[in-house]
């Protein structure tokens, strides 16, 4: 029987040739590039990566070539102005991002850390850098500009088609009414999602005029489709019977058959008939849960006009409706909005009706269009706290007119 084993001396004398052989093989082949330059920027010293690298030769870049100029024009400016300045002033300069130049004319993107090393005194003898390849990184950070840049643009494309479809959903132009002044506006909360906000006026077969405003549950192509279906019906409906009361009726038969999925489709809304009279107008409204409209008098007074008893339209399968009667006269203007003007939040809490009815105080008496104008201040000065959709419609008689009267019709 025998034994093999290895000689301890030839073992050490191997570990130290390995030791010595490791050190010049580790700076030569090193995972990145290092060179050694004097105080002037004159390479003194550089590793065989970094000439693999750049495809060039020891003898063409020791004693010939400074460190700049090994690198593009962007980058000996950049060098000059802040990265050796700031090399004398700290001692060392880290995570600086460059482009070194080929041999063959190609671009290295690169990562460099210098520090100037010191002598016993303290005085600075030559400049020690680092160079880390950085073309996987450069690689990584243009595809996250190119990601970026995609993202950026479908935003805009989603943009441009939430802002399209919602202008399908709104009258392009309201019509002039003989005796009336009429104005409008929408807000969007958002300009990447189409709102379920609405609002018309249009003429009906006897001389009258049909108006409405209503806010659908929900944004998004969904609540689009909602809205399209709902200005359509109540539009449709007004033409066989312009009766408030059965118009709203008409549009909660119609939102409730479309519950073939059994998703809900409800929406607030107020619908009113507009007759112009010799000395003003005359507005009767029914309203399905909606905000009470606003009224402002010739003589500085506002009140809210509310329709009692009206529910959400969609909701239930028979909903009940009331209508109110509005006499406007010269100087009466008469307003409604969508519910996301009152529940705006200013500040840690939401904007109420009695908050909006001490805000009409202090403009009336007013035109429709000054009314319109003061609420979309009043929505720019909510900026963020605007987390709905809001629409607002107005209507106001001409000064001239006189006369104003209120009643409630139950039916």
């Amino acid at each position: 029987m025998c034994e093999t084993g290895s000689d301890p001396d030839n073992d050490n004398e191997t570990f130290s040739a390995l030791l010595e052989d490791s050190a010049e093989d580790l700076y030569e082949n090193a995972p990145c590039g290092y060179l050694s330059t004097m105080l002037d920027g004159k390479i003194a010293k550089v590793n065989g990566t970094l000439l693999r690298w750049l495809g060039r030769r020891r003898e063409d870049l020791v004693g010939r070539m400074r460190f700049s100029d090994l690198l593009n024009v962007g980058g000996k400016l950049y060098h000059e102005t802040h990265f050796a300045p700031l090399l004398r002033m700290q001692g060392e300069v880290r995570g600086v991002a460059l482009e070194m130049v080929a041999a063959d004319g190609s671009r290295l993107p690169v990562l460099v850390n210098s520090t100037v090393k010191t002598g016993d005194d303290g005085s600075p003898l030559l400049i020690r850098t680092t160079v880390f390849d950085a073309r996987d990184r450069r690689a990584y950070e243009q595809e996250l500009l190119r990601a970026r840049q995609e993202a950026e643009r479908e935003r805009d494309e989603i943009r441009r088609l939430a802002i399209t479809l919602q202008r399908t959903l709104l009258p392009p132009v309201l019509p002039d009414v003989p005796g009336v002044e009429i104005a409008a506006h929408y807000h969007h909360a958002s300009p990447f999602e189409v709102g379920g906000d609405f609002y018309d006026v249009f003429p009906l077969a006897d001389g009258r005029w049909g108006v409405f405003l209503g806010d659908v549950c929900g944004k998004g192509a969904g609540a689009a489709a909602v809205t399209s279906l709902t200005r359509y019906t109540l539009r449709s409906a007004a033409v066989y019977d312009p009766d408030p009361v059965a118009v709203l009726t008409n549009l909660n038969t119609v939102l409730n058959q479309e519950r073939d999925d059994g998703s809900a489709r409800f929406c607030t809304v107020t619908f009113g008939v507009l007759a112009v009279e010799g000395d003003g107008c005359t507005l009767t409204l029914a309203a399905g849960g909606h905000p009470p409209g606003l009224l402002l008098r010739a003589d500085g007074t506002v009140e809210h006009v509310e329709t009692p008893g009206g529910q959400l339209i969609g909701i239930l399968p028979e909903a009940r409706v009331v209508t109110t009667t509005v006499r406007l006269a010269g100087g009466d203007t008469f307003a409604l909005y969508s519910d996301g003007l009152v529940e705006a939040r200013t500040g840690g809490s939401r904007y109420s009706e009695e908050e909006l009815l001490e805000f009409a105080a202090t403009i009336a008496p007013t035109s429709a269009a000054g009314v319109v104008e003061a609420i979309v201040g009043l929505l720019d000065r909510f900026g963020d706290g605007v987390e709905d959709d809001t629409a607002v419609l107005a209507l106001g008689v001409p000064a001239a007119r006189t006369g104003v009267d209120v009643g409630s019709d139950p039916v």
